[in-house]
């Protein structure tokens, strides 16, 4: 380990030099209170920004022990912190050292949800921190001075605002964003017990700024969510206290009312629930269960031997329905390939909106039944499903805006009133009692899910001899000569989960994959070594630390690998 000393002299004997001198840093440096590890050295002022690890001593930190104390506890310190460095960051201003990324520097801090990500580790002995900076040049000349202004002087101010607790007010503001995210981890927990799926705290502010934007509505334009008296439940909080709010039940739930009166804004926010929020987001107080999959017609997209026959049987020329494959699904066929792939991997609460569903999957009337004969349609409608699912301990959650139909199913409706939730649960069965559809029951027994073995000549991330990854914000990932979209996939919400999978599926093709473990238990084998070893672990470069991973769920890492249109497999 070397010096601050040193680390000067090596600036100062580089200034002016090409801009490859800079892998002169390469290292480990004491630096006054803290230790700098410099991991990767871009090569050129255009390229990728350097990385850096800062490791400050809890000593020195002064954060207390017990803020850290649980997993949750740790991810919701870690993820404060960096938000905290991401704000010293932008404190400095805007910083021109010259060409190209020059002077940049940043943290991966995420958005309005709470992740687990490699920005920041909290480990027993110190808290370490991960940037990215652009180390200075002008065209590809080394400027060593400002280099040493970044190293010792940007950087510094950053760690003392940014990592130490300077007094009271630091405390209470960790404590306070430690403790919201500890209570939606103890309320998602109570859900299952309680005979919940989702749970939405009185006082909640659901609608957005924008329809670009996760940031929670004006106090002074939103209508905090009050809970109808007949659904209204109490869970406790560690923290918090009690909470009454409104509990939605196991079962078939119905989201009804009048077009912009925030039906999909409830789905929505019950959508991330799976996440924890921020402090202040509005949603701190929406969790569900954290398996729950938003399902959608997904047109277009390549389906590999799916079992789809529970909803689409007898196509015509033959076509195999039991091991479904098509390069361009229809909205019916991806809409039932995503609802088994979801069983798949694992989940217990189905989301859909009647908006992005496909129609004639959705429901078949009395009068298109009189009209199309059974044996001419190959559609077994949701309709006649949702009911089959409950049975399998899987609940559904829907908006609907044209089908009463659904009444006679539901367990659950609620109607949102000018973004006030009504239990109408009763005047809709009243309806459904007077006005009698006729429409028959169709299809029969489910059947058993079919697991799928993914076989590892699917997964080849080379292009031109190199390895190819990298993701496009959360909406795709070029792997090798593919690009998998997963601009449908709804609860990504954040490109470092989109990066994360990128590097996971490389990791499980070339770790376990070996044509006979199944999709779900590959998953399950990463997401094993991720809990032990961290993020870290799935970094195709040896002694790296990249921070800019954030943790994704199985159900999204299944998504990408289905949505891979090289994937092969076989079912077990």
């Amino acid at each position: 380990m070397k010096n601050k000393e040193q680390l000067s002299r090596l600036l100062n004997s580089i200034d002016g030099r090409g801009y490859k001198a800079y892998k002169e840093l390469h290292g480990v440096y004491q630096i006054d209170y803290f230790t700098m590890y410099f991991d990767y050295i871009q090569g050129d002022p255009f390229a990728s920004p350097s990385r850096v690890r800062i490791r400050v001593d809890h000593k020195k930190t002064a954060w207390p022990a017990d803020l850290w104390s649980t997993r949750v506890r740790r991810i919701a310190l870690e993820d404060f912190l960096a938000r905290r460095v991401a704000k010293a960051i932008r404190a400095l201003g805007p910083r021109h050292r010259g060409t190209g990324k020059s002077g940049l520097l940043f943290i991966d801090s995420g958005g309005q949800e709470i992740l687990p990500r490699t920005a920041m580790i909290i480990s027993p002995d110190f808290v370490e921190v991960r940037l990215s900076l652009g180390l200075p040049a002008r065209g590809r000349t080394i400027l060593g001075r400002e280099a040493a202004e970044m190293l010792f002087g940007d950087i510094p101010r950053i760690i003392e605002e940014g990592l130490l607790c300077r007094g009271p007010r630091d405390l209470e503001e960790a404590r306070r964003h430690v403790a919201v995210a500890e209570d939606q981890e103890a309320l998602r927990e109570q859900l299952k017990p309680a005979g919940l799926v989702a749970f939405v705290g009185n006082g909640a502010i659901l609608p957005r700024r924008s329809g670009i934007s996760q940031l929670p509505l004006p106090a002074e334009k939103a209508i905090p969510f009050v809970s109808p008296p007949t659904l209204e439940v109490e869970l406790k909080a560690p923290n918090a206290g009690p909470i009454r709010g409104m509990g939605i039940p196991q079962g078939i739930t119905l989201i009804v009312g009048g077009g912009f009166h925030g039906k999909s804004t409830l789905l929505r926010a019950l959508e991330r629930g799976v996440y924890n929020h921020i402090p202040g987001d509005g949603r701190e107080l929406v969790v569900t269960l954290a398996d729950a999959v938003k399902i959608r017609a997904e047109d277009g997209r390549r389906v590999e031997k799916v079992d789809i026959s529970p909803f689409i049987n007898n196509l015509p020329y033959g076509q195999d329905t039991k091991a479904f494959s098509t390069e361009e699904a229809s909205g019916s066929t991806s809409q039932a390939a995503n609802i088994i792939e979801a069983l798949e991997i694992g989940t217990s609460l189905l989301l859909l909106d009647e908006d992005t569903s496909a129609t004639n999957f959705m429901i078949r009337d009395h009068r298109m039944q009189q009209l199309v004969a059974k044996e001419k349609e190959p559609i077994t409608p949701f309709i006649d499903r949702v009911k089959h699912l409950k049975e399998m301990g899987i609940s559904t959650i829907m908006v609907v805006g044209g089908s009463g139909d659904y009444f006679d199913v539901a367990d659950t409706v609620i109607m949102m009133d000018g973004y006030i939730p009504r239990d109408v649960t009763s005047q809709a069965k009243e309806i459904a009692a007077k006005f009698v559809t006729h429409r028959q029951q169709e299809g029969g027994p489910f059947g058993r899910l079919r697991p799928r073995i993914p076989l590892k000549e699917s997964f080849d991330p080379r292009r031109r001899g190199k390895t190819k990854i990298k993701a496009h914000g959360v909406d795709e990932i070029t792997f090798g000569y593919e690009d998998i979209d997963l601009s449908y996939v709804e609860q990504l919400v954040d490109p470092s989960q989109t990066r994360a999978i990128g590097d996971i599926i490389r990791y499980l093709s070339e770790r376990y994959c070996d044509n006979r473990r199944t999709l779900k238990e590959l998953i399950h084998l990463v997401l094993e070594d991720i809990n032990r070893k961290g993020l870290d672990i799935i970094s195709p470069f040896y002694g790296q630390h990249p921070g800019d991973y954030a943790l994704p769920r199985p159900q999204e890492i299944a998504a990408a690998i289905n949505r891979l249109r090289t994937l092969k497999v076989v079912q077990a």
